[in-house]
């Protein structure tokens, strides 16, 4: 098959011929349709993230089940499907509890294993990992579900636990923060949206924000007047120590932190306000995905028509465009929302 590779950490991935994944004995192979480029890929290839070598990214996808092994007994061959990008073991205490998210022998693709910037890629445990998709929803935009989306809506309602008129304050406006600006929206919060691009901040008003801000060093004292006190919730969606710092000063009186932006290397342990959460009784929770059971509350929310996950694709292209394309998420974005490969057939 094709699929785009990289062999050695900050190489180009390039468009090679590859054997055809095994399909696992538990598991089932998914002919890809569409799969996202996302900034987490791009950590594992530089190496902050480290991973097998060589290795095929991608790990946000929608396709069709083109194989199926013996022991699988609810997924058949030709469903249109995705599955979140920590595939649970299926066997462990946090799978039979539902939070196979946290699953401590999980597999991720693109990460662990190899990933979906392929024709076909390989889904572990598939009676557990596997989603099928409503007949309505096109791969691409199911491809936008993928981590950013999906991290996002639970980051708001398991973590965030947001309501109707809580203020939310999303620091960074890539995929992840676009997302997680429609979906607060739709579920009647008020959004402040903090980005340093213009073109970001100006999407986060279509998709829902109330306020938008320019990130800088005054962001969270900013939110805090906004907001009159400070946001309910606060996220921060880009991951380093400054936006982590903005999203836990943003917060009143006994609101909820949650980290979803990956914090990696020596960014890893930010010097984070205790002081603040002791005297505010704040909550500092992360988001680590959604496993598959939690799926089918969000893909309500899609069909009902109250977020559209197909606004946040900001371009559409080729698997042999997919190499640059994850190499350029180190540059400043050109243009805001999610890239997603879609593979011809």
């Amino acid at each position: 098959m094709q699929a785009v590779r990289y062999d050695t950490y900050g190489a180009t991935p390039v468009l090679v011929e590859v054997p055809d994944p095994t399909c696992p004995a538990d598991g089932v192979l998914v002919a890809v349709g569409a799969t996202g480029v996302c900034r987490s890929d791009w950590h594992a290839w530089q190496g902050h993230d480290p991973v097998p070598l060589p290795q095929v990214p991608g790990h946000e996808f929608a396709g069709v089940v083109a194989a199926v092994g013996p022991q699988v007994r609810t997924v058949r061959v030709g469903q249109r499907v995705t599955a979140p990008f920590v595939c649970g073991c299926g066997r462990c205490a946090w799978c039979a509890a539902g939070d196979a998210q946290v699953c401590p022998d999980q597999q991720q693709p693109g990460f662990t294993m190899p990933g979906s910037f392929a024709e076909l890629v390989a889904v572990p445990a598939a009676d557990l990992n596997v989603v099928v998709l409503p007949d309505d929803l096109d791969l691409v935009t199911a491809a936008a579900l993928g981590c950013r989306f999906a991290t996002s809506y639970r980051a708001l309602t398991a973590h965030g636990r947001v309501g109707p008129g809580d203020w939310v304050a999303v620091h960074g406006c890539g995929g992840v923060g676009l997302s997680a600006v429609m979906i607060a929206a739709a579920l009647g919060a008020r959004v402040v949206a903090v980005d340093l691009s213009d073109q970001a901040l100006a999407l986060a008003t279509e998709l829902g924000a109330e306020v938008v801000l320019t990130g800088g060093a005054d962001a969270a004292r900013r939110v805090l007047e906004t907001t009159g006190g400070g946001a309910h919730v606060s996220l921060d969606a880009v991951g380093s120590p400054a936006t982590a710092v903005a999203s836990v000063s943003s917060l009143r009186p006994r609101g909820r932190h949650v980290q979803v932006g990956l914090l990696l290397g020596e960014q890893a342990t930010p010097p984070l306000p205790m002081d603040l959460v002791v005297a505010k009784e704040l909550q500092v929770l992360g988001s680590h995905g959604m496993a598959a059971r939690d799926y089918p509350p969000m893909l309500d929310l899609v069909a009902s028509g109250a977020v559209r996950p197909d606004r946040l694709v900001g371009a559409v292209i080729g698997l042999a465009d997919a190499g640059a394309a994850l190499a350029a998420m180190g540059e400043p974005a050109t243009s805001p929302g999610i890239t997603v490969v879609r593979l011809e057939r």
